[in-house]
């Protein structure tokens, strides 16, 4: 059979390490998996104690509304007020998304289409790149850099100093010009985090071309060493021009729930929101009473999560560098981006991956599965606790033979 939109897809490169790290288990050994970003913490106990009342209520049973009850958007409103000091009309500002993966992907229906183009980081969360593909749009792609780009930890260019003059150069080169810029920082897989200037300098941008930015704030509550990630509404004027979507997925850990808004600009905001209604019933309603009692209740939930996943970086980034395995930690996400080490940086990064499974039990995402420039990296996702990641070190170390 013949099939549209899928037919241009890569072969998704994460399935290959996923079939190594299975086969391994299977042969009795123990992989620590380092790979998919699936948070491994608890939602709220009360989140989930909500859900089961909620869920025994056959009232929430019925069809829920597209764009969010009213509470959860009311409760996201707060929610942004009280952490970024950013006032959000629940009724025109706010939309519920069945999670930010599929805001995104609707988003970009009604933005760009056949003809227009989108700037898109590289390497990039492989839906920034192809959600303005599957609409119909060109992508250009614009690199990005972590916090380290060179493989002895010597220290590189800010990144987003780096990413804006990137930017401009794309936006020069581009006929016909972006509709679209795509943002999302703390960045995933990179970690390149950036302030509330940089924020500034792109609204001022976009203000004077006409174009819409689109922030994927995935990682707003993960930032560490004192660094708070500046929401771009926080940006006087950024509403004229910019949306913004936030998750519980990893702020509360609430990954398999679903829960996601979008936020900003009341056009964009209200077109997304029509095309919901004719698309989906919105998240299961008692999964959206359990959210707002989150959001509401348990307000310092995201400080512990944080905490959590910057223990279990400092002993990976420790650990890493202690081996012979260099690179900077970085200041935000759930992720350390990490150079292939020069002796090894030859295979590649789905080969060195596959290696590091086969040979050192230890699971991890190659970078080229984020774009062809993430090809070089690989990427370990903070999802194992601190004495697993101990292990995980220890293994490195006996298998990497060249570090040393």
């Amino acid at each position: 059979m013949e099939f549209r939109r899928i037919n241009g897809l890569p072969p998704y490169v994460f399935a290959q390490i996923d079939a190594l790290k299975l086969e391994a288990r299977r042969a009795g050994r123990d992989v620590i998996d380092l790979g998919f970003g699936n948070p491994d913490l608890p939602s709220p106990a009360l989140a989930v104690e909500k859900l089961a009342e909620a869920a025994h209520n056959p009232r929430n049973h019925r069809y829920s509304a597209s764009r969010g009850i009213p509470k959860v958007r009311q409760a996201i409103a707060s929610l942004y007020l009280r952490k970024f000091g950013v006032e959000l009309d629940p009724e025109t500002e706010v939309v519920s998304t069945i999670g930010a993966k599929e805001g995104f992907s609707h988003l970009m229906w009604v933005l760009v289409g056949p003809g227009d183009t989108a700037l898109v980081p590289s390497p990039s969360y492989p839906i920034h790149i192809w959600g303005p593909l599957f609409a119909g749009a060109d992508v250009r792609q614009v690199p990005l850099h972590g916090p380290s780009s060179s493989a002895d930890g010597t220290s590189a260019p800010d990144p987003g100093d780096d990413f804006f003059d990137g930017l401009m150069h794309a936006w020069e080169e581009s006929w016909p010009k972006p509709r679209v810029i795509v943002l999302s920082f703390p960045h995933n897989p990179t970690t390149a985090c950036v302030d509330l200037s940089f924020m500034e300098r792109l609204v001022v941008f976009a203000r004077e071309h006409d174009i819409v930015l689109v922030h994927d704030f995935a990682y707003a509550d993960l930032g560490f060493d004192g660094y708070q990630p500046p929401s771009i509404l926080q940006v006087p004027g950024a509403k004229d021009v910019a949306v913004e979507l936030y998750t519980l997925t990893k702020s509360f850990s609430m990954a398999g729930w679903r829960v996601g808004f979008l936020v900003g600009n009341p056009e964009i905001v209200q077109a997304l929101t029509k095309l919901k209604t004719y698309l989906d019933y919105g998240t299961f309603q008692p999964i959206q009473i359990a959210a707002i009692v989150a959001m509401n209740e348990a307000p310092d939930y995201p400080k512990w999560v944080n905490e959590t996943y910057q223990a279990r970086r400092d002993a990976l980034c420790e650990g890493l560098n202690r081996i012979g395995w260099h690179l900077t930690p970085p200041k935000g996400t759930m992720f350390v981006w990490a150079p292939i080490p020069e002796p090894y940086r030859e295979m590649g990064s789905l080969e060195f991956a596959s290696f590091l499974v086969s040979e050192a039990e230890v699971a991890t995402s190659p970078g080229v599965g984020f774009g062809p420039g993430g090809d070089g990296h690989v990427r370990f996702a903070l999802i194992e606790n601190e004495q697993r990641v101990g292990q995980a070190v220890r293994n490195l170390r006996r298998t990497l033979t060249k570090l040393q």
